[in-house]
């Protein structure tokens, strides 16, 4: 079902088109049209520039221009009123039972309100954690596992076919190392120095033993691989756990091994060195990637005619698009800036386009505070604080609400002490909240017996400043679900939500929603409390995209 800024988009394309027709517009009509919500609603309830756009085109001042998209705006049944201000914007005033009935399309549409089609049929591959299955995962892990999951919804609410995949970083000399440092742990033996620390690995060596205790008595070349693939299963195992009870689920777990094991880096040079951008040079083979925009050229096989890192990255992003994948999704950790150019030059090698098919976000560190001070070690872990204590803390829903609200391409600091509070200080909390808050509200009028069907739904009461913010607010959550899908950016909706919940709050308290007394209920009490429950709906299905539960009672 259309959105109202949908349907003003329409209705402003048309006049346009219009205007066009008859000669008094010289320029072709624009492929989206802005819709800006004014800070002052005496301005209207939005407010285009569109006039300023085609000012130039169409040979004519903006006013000009704005004066005749109004003329053939005026005749629009959701319109009440048009005026120019400045230079030439266009603000629109809606009429009040127009808009009110936004009230029935969201009840009507419940969790599929604020969904779309603009991807319908892209299938994307969204990779967000890449991790060693050598130690729990981190708190940089963490981050990607809120946020890539909250994007993943995001995508699925706009249509696209998303398959979320983690990258196990199964292959190298770390896996030796950790077999070696559970190997030792298990014989109780110095760990390597240059091995793994911490309580996990003691706790690891014991499991290991406890499944098949005949390992110790293994030849010793036999006897590190034994251990090193024995603790590999387990720790991936706790992964998987840790990241199902953080409601983050993957799709598919794709093996770095399984790309050598397959001749899929063989397969993936081979189709790179047919579009012409493999080339030999002393004994080594390269990529062209400075073709494309990188800093400089990739070497794939070594002159020793190993393999490098980067020919796995390579046969790794052919490996999807050969899946069926349109869109490739990349979520890495702030020590992979020098990769989105090798990436994208890799795409452009491989044919595609690299504006298209490939997209690489960059997450920035997460500082935490407790008590004032930054909480740094992990009593787990020995290093870094990880998934498993931050969720400890905090809770799922705090973590997850938290690490989503902010930019991922901006360093963010979560303060544990404002987050285990029940005040409006807590994001988290006042959001779910205002969920909590109107599920009493609704649950009251049950108990009055006060019907609540659509039928009753009387539009043309809402005629209130408060009301007609808030219909504002519930409008643009289709919008907002679209542009944090197109810019890969769910934050968005956890800052629609807090504004919204503000709203309510306000609408809240100078609205009266409930019969006092002995008061009968009047088709007033009706429609706000219509008007209520469509704010919960739209609440729940923000929280649902990120994760996050709707609490009926806090």
């Amino acid at each position: 079902m259309s959105s109202q800024v949908e349907i003003l988009e329409t209705a402003i394309k048309a006049a346009i088109h219009r205007a066009i027709s008859t000669g008094e517009i010289l320029s072709a009509t624009p492929a989206t049209i802005t819709l800006d919500r004014p800070k002052n609603r005496s301005h209207g309830d939005y407010a285009t520039s569109v006039a300023l756009q085609l000012a130039k085109s169409a040979g004519k001042s903006p006013r000009d221009v704005a004066q005749i998209i109004i003329d053939h705006l005026s005749s629009t049944d959701e319109i009440s009123k048009l005026e120019i201000a400045g230079p030439g914007f266009i603000n629109i005033t809606l009429n009040r039972a127009g808009q009110a009935k936004l009230v029935w399309k969201i009840l009507e549409s419940g969790k599929n309100f604020g969904h779309s089609n603009s991807l319908n049929g892209v299938r994307i591959n969204l990779e967000f954690i890449s991790a060693n299955p050598t130690g729990p995962l981190h708190l940089g892990h963490t981050r990607w596992a809120a946020v890539g999951d909250a994007l993943g919804r995001v995508l699925s609410a706009v249509g696209a076919d998303v398959t979320r995949e983690f990258y196990i970083n199964d292959r190298g000399n770390q896996m030796d190392l950790f077999g070696a440092s559970i190997e030792a742990s298990a014989l109780g033996e110095a760990i390597p120095e240059n091995g793994y620390q911490g309580d996990y690995i003691v706790d690891l060596a014991k499991e290991v033993l406890e499944v098949d205790p005949t390992i110790a008595s293994l030849p010793v070349g036999d006897r590190l691989v034994a251990f090193r693939e024995a603790a590999y299963v387990l720790q991936l195992k706790d992964q998987k756990q840790t990241l199902d009870n953080f409601g983050t689920h993957f799709d598919i777990w794709f093996s770095e091994r399984s790309l050598h094991d397959q001749g899929a880096v063989e397969h993936g040079v081979e189709k790179l060195r047919a579009q012409g951008h493999v080339f030999e040079l002393e004994g080594a083979v390269w990529l062209r990637t400075t073709d494309f925009g990188d800093d400089k050229d990739r070497v794939l096989i070594k002159s020793d005619g190993s393999l490098t890192y980067f020919s796995s990255d390579t046969a790794y992003y052919i490996n999807k698009r050969e899946r069926g994948f349109d869109i490739c999704i990349y979520m890495l950790g702030a020590d992979h800036h020098g990769y989105v150019g090798r990436l994208k030059a890799t795409a452009a090698c491989a044919g595609d386009d690299p504006e298209y098919n490939i997209h690489v976000l960059i997450g920035q560190l997460v500082k935490i505070m407790e008590a004032g001070q930054e909480v740094k070690l992990s009593k787990r872990a020995g290093t870094i604080i990880t998934l498993e204590e931050l969720v400890a803390k905090v809770g799922v829903d705090a973590a997850r609400y938290t690490l989503i609200r902010y930019p991922v391409d901006t360093p963010m600091v979560m303060d544990i002490d404002i987050l285990k509070r029940n005040t409006n200080e807590n994001p988290v909390y006042y959001v779910q909240y205002a969920h909590a808050r109107i599920t009493a509200v609704l649950r009251n009028a049950g108990e009055l017996k006060i019907p609540l069907d659509v039928e009753s739904f009387d539009a043309s009461q809402l005629i209130h400043d408060r009301e007609n913010e808030l219909l504002g607010a519930l409008a643009n959550f289709p919008r907002v679900v679209a542009t944090a899908a197109e810019l890969r950016q769910p934050h968005r909706i956890s800052r629609y939500l807090e504004d919204l919940a503000g709203t309510y709050h306000g609408f809240y308290a100078d609205c009266r929603v409930l019969p006092m007394g002995e008061e009968n209920p009047s088709p007033l009490h009706i429609a706000r409390l219509l008007l209520c429950s469509a704010t919960r709906t739209v609440i729940a299905n923000g929280l649902d995209l990120l994760g996050v539960s709707a609490p009926e009672r806090m």
